[in-house]
């Protein structure tokens, strides 16, 4: 069986959900940066958080991250042409590591 087709397939719809994505996520904040601040200990479970630019909640220690397209996007500037390209930048580098790193462990076998 040609394997071409269905991986260019496959590709097209991981390309396809991400952008959808776009358009049909949530505007509030997602868990993820919210679960990183608890880890951190910069917010509890229950009360206020740094989200909320509660000083107290934040404590003496800082939660910092630079992220090379934060929030999923290029900035407020692009919008969400800059959110769409950023699903597409990153959903192609992760497919190329995956690749990458296949590719590796298949030619080390042989």
């Amino acid at each position: 069986m040609e394997m071409k087709p269905f991986l260019v397939a496959g590709v097209a719809l991981a390309l396809l959900i991400g952008v959808a994505a776009v358009f049909l996520a949530s505007g509030d904040p997602d868990g993820l940066e919210s679960t990183a601040l608890f880890v951190q200990n910069e917010k509890s479970i229950t009360g206020p958080s740094p989200e909320d630019g509660d000083a107290e909640a934040i404590g003496e220690g800082t939660f910092e991250y630079e992220a090379p397209m934060p929030d999923y996007g290029l900035g407020e500037v692009f919008g969400k042409p800059g959110e769409v390209v950023a699903v597409l930048v990153g959903t192609l580098v992760a497919l190329l590591l995956v690749f990458g790193v296949g590719k590796a462990i298949t030619t080390t076998k042989h």
